[in-house]
């Protein structure tokens, strides 16, 4: 092996092309499908592992007080199908003013009385100070990300006692917002008794409903008033993974294919124009084995290196992006455990090398089956040409006799060119998808743009100090309309409402202004006109499995609506019901906004503006609408993507340019010598692969196209929105025109160089050695 790894090393060194060509393909594939795997893991591996350590509630279930004792609940609980239990806990909903927020507090917020953070369902992590066993104590729910600066904290519920914040506890089930002592809790006055279950089949939400139809069979009727379940939760936490997921996925998959062809077209080349070299190999006395040893180890170095450091740079940016991507509840916790799993870079780093090793084997192989005196001769003597026949033909076209050659010039080695134009095609595959895809995530960006310039809020913090505006609020809409430069000012005004039949919260959104839909798309359905008239995001309908037209009973400290849904938006937003001011009003006569809306006049200085309305009122503050960061992620990173597998292809057209002026020297010499010029050589060279280029474009815009059409719904579908027609409605004649262009592009700019380098050779050192 010893001599083996001596031909390999020299071989590196003398065929540099070749080695950065697979170096650079196996770093950018590898990097790729590095993030993209990982993503498809951080979907649902950090849920899964928080969750299976908590114990968590496969369902969470509340049962009004009133109709059902808690001996009842511990009864009916008995069931085969159970695998744990936990409560009964008495649980109370405590509204907390906007005036009166502190400490991340607000809405309507959920105590529950529990004795420890223990137990067989639900083990909380307390991950800060202490439980709450005494009267007068509380513990917060949230995740360790947060500071535990509050520790010792007073807070008084509005209506009830003063308790102290002695611990900070995490779970992620969210099953209470505040736990309290079990003796502390009737302060409150409980109005609802909780259930935690864990169920032996619990793999979808059929199996969940019918588990909790089991142990509710023998309640009075109405005493199940709300639940949900744990996939659920884990479907939102994981969203925008999944929707980075698929096109990454495409690039990364894109990336491997792309590999294997130029990696195949690297070592085929190398053992054409080397048949010389293992004809010295073999007459030195290299057996067949050492010879497919020295290609495969040619292969295997600079693609070793390229995945290691391929896995290198996916992990390094693996951190920051997957901090940006994974959003949901609690997610701050969840950032802990995101992160590249081992089993991904186990498979990156043997996974590539083998693909690489694997596409080398064929022409290695045919490395090693050669004879010395084969492989010598076939170095030295000339060839016709499988091209001559073809060029024969093309010469009665009345072409210049540069093209006429450089067309036929593909079809000397069918099967390289074959290579070539695979890459060629997969390249202008990646071009047109990552088009369709910047269209759609730019129309995306762009959806509800210019709404509104200014977004004015009814409180302030000055010196850590919060202060509320003097005005009251349809005042403030007022003085915010007359300020110089404002064109419409629309009030919003949002607040907890709880969705009956659902333990889960959502937010009632009244608009009071000249422009209901703000910056919202509407994909189906109306716009709400008329009190008890909603309309909700896409997730909120799929994730709640709602339609349009179907009817909600919304509760808010005693009062109690039926609205409608009549239109669905492009929004992942679940637990936003947004409606008229009316509608709202029901659901809280009291309530006010918080938020105003400006929309300004053309050449009106949003800067100035929004002084102006600080200046107005000093409890008023103020934030200009900026970019899209998710938008603009994903178009950057696919341009960036895009650049580089184009990047690579073109490489893959500059490697078989190489090969072929380097295969047809003698050829190159004998026509300059009867009057070929420079600039004719290069002309014939750019064109044998401008044929390739135009067949790419002809091959990867139908399917750049199709693989538009598989990525971008499932993004969408990760996130459970629907997109509208106008945004996947992307592919217009201009464009397919200039898409057509990107095969042609990618083959002559890989051509030229070596073209040009063809055309300095002069007579004298091509023929050198005849």
């Amino acid at each position: 092996m010893r001599a083996v790894w001596k031909a390999a090393r020299a071989a590196v060194r003398r065929r540099r092309l070749q080695t950065l060509v697979i170096w650079l393909v196996t770093l950018v594939s590898t990097g790729s499908i590095v993030v993209a795997l990982g993503l498809v893991d951080a979907a649902s591996a950090p849920f899964d592992r928080i969750f299976g350590k908590q114990h968590g509630p496969h369902v969470v279930a509340e049962f009004d007080r009133g109709k059902v004792a808690d001996a009842q609940l511990t009864d009916a609980a008995r069931k085969p199908g159970v695998e744990a239990v936990a409560g009964p806990f008495p649980q109370a909903t405590v509204e907390i003013p906007r005036a009166a927020q502190d400490l991340g507090l607000g809405g309507d917020v959920r105590f529950v009385g529990r004795a420890g953070p223990g137990g067989a369902v639900d083990r909380v992590n307390v991950w800060a100070g202490r439980w709450a066993t005494r009267p007068g104590e509380m513990v917060m729910n949230r995740p360790s990300a947060w500071t535990a600066d509050d520790l010792g904290k007073k807070f008084h519920v509005p209506s009830g006692p003063t308790l102290t914040i002695v611990g900070f506890a995490f779970g992620l089930s969210h099953t209470a917002d505040v736990w309290v002592a079990p003796g502390q809790i009737a302060a409150l006055h409980p109005d609802a008794t909780q259930m935690l279950y864990r169920f032996r089949n619990a793999s979808s939400q059929s199996a969940l409903r019918a588990g909790l139809a089991g142990v509710t069979a023998g309640l009075p009727k109405g005493a199940l008033t709300g639940s949900h379940t744990y996939l659920s939760l884990k479907h939102q936490v994981g969203s925008n993974a999944r929707a980075y997921a698929p096109y990454l996925m495409a690039f990364g998959i894109l990336g491997i294919l792309v590999s294997v062809l130029i990696v195949a077209n690297v070592v085929g080349g190398a053992v054409v124009s080397g048949f010389r070299h293992i004809g010295i190999l073999k007459a030195l006395g290299f057996s067949p084995g050492q010879v497919l040893g020295v290609y495969l180890v040619m292969t295997s170095l600079p693609a070793v290196l390229g995945c290691a450091l391929g896995t290198l740079i996916g992990n390094l940016l693996a951190g920051p992006f997957f901090r940006f991507v994974f959003t949901g509840p609690d997610s701050g916790m969840l950032h802990d455990q995101t992160g590249i799993a081992p089993w991904v870079n186990a498979l990156a780093l043997a996974g590539m090398p083998l693909v690489c090793v694997l596409a080398a084997l064929g022409p290695s192989v045919r490395a090693q089956r050669l004879s010395a005196a084969r492989a010598i001769s076939a170095g030295t003597a000339p060839r016709a040409g499988r091209a001559l026949g073809v060029q024969r033909r093309l010469a009665g076209l009345r072409l210049p006799r540069s093209v006429s050659l450089g067309v036929g010039l593909p079809f000397a080695r069918p099967a390289r060119s074959a290579l070539t134009l695979a890459a060629v095609v997969l390249g202008v595959t990646t071009v047109t998808f990552a088009t369709g895809l910047g269209a759609t995530m730019t129309l995306f960006g762009d959806a509800g743009k210019g709404a509104f310039d200014v977004s004015v809020y009814a409180s302030n913090y000055v010196h850590g100090k919060q202060l509320l505006p003097v005005h009251g609020d349809r005042e403030l809409q007022s003085l915010l309309s007359s300020l110089r430069g404002a064109a419409r000012v629309t009030a919003l005004a949002d607040e907890d409402a709880q969705l009956v039949g659902s333990t889960q919260k959502v937010w009632i959104e009244g608009r009071r202004g000249p422009d209901l839909p703000l910056n919202d798309v509407l994909v189906q359905g109306r716009w709400m006109h008329r009190p008890g008239e909603v309309v909700v995001g896409s997730a909120f309908l799929r994730r709640r499995g709602v339609s349009i037209g179907d009817h909600l009973r919304l509760r808010k400290q005693g009062h109690e609506e039926e609205v409608t849904v009549v239109g669905e938006l492009m929004s992942q937003n679940d637990w936003v019901v947004a409606g008229t001011w009316p509608t709202f009003a029901a659901l809280d006569p009291g309530g006010k906004a918080f938020t105003y809306r400006v929309k300004l006049h053309k050449a009106t200085d949003a800067k100035a503006y929004a002084r102006a309305a600080r200046d107005l009122d000093k409890g008023l503050s103020t934030e200009l609408k900026g970019p899209d960061t998710v938008t603009q992620t994903i178009s950057g990173s696919a341009t960036a993507l895009t650049l580089l597998l184009a990047l690579v292809a073109s490489l893959g057209v500059f490697n078989t340019a190489v090969l072929n002026t380097h295969d047809r020297r003698r050829d190159l010499g004998m026509l300059k010598s009867i009057g070929m010029t420079p600039c004719q050589v290069t002309v014939m060279t750019v064109t044998s692969m401008a044929v390739l280029g135009v067949l790419g474009s002809v091959l990867g815009v139908p399917l750049g196209i199709a693989a538009y059409e598989v990525v971008v719904p499932r993004m969408a579908a990760g996130v459970d929105i629907t997109l509208p027609s106008y945004m996947t409605d992307v592919w217009h004649a201009p464009q397919l025109a200039e898409l057509a262009l990107a095969g042609l592009v990618i083959a002559v700019v890989g051509a030229l160089v070596p073209a040009r380098r063809a055309a300095r050779l002069t007579v004298a050192e091509v023929l050198h050695n005849e």
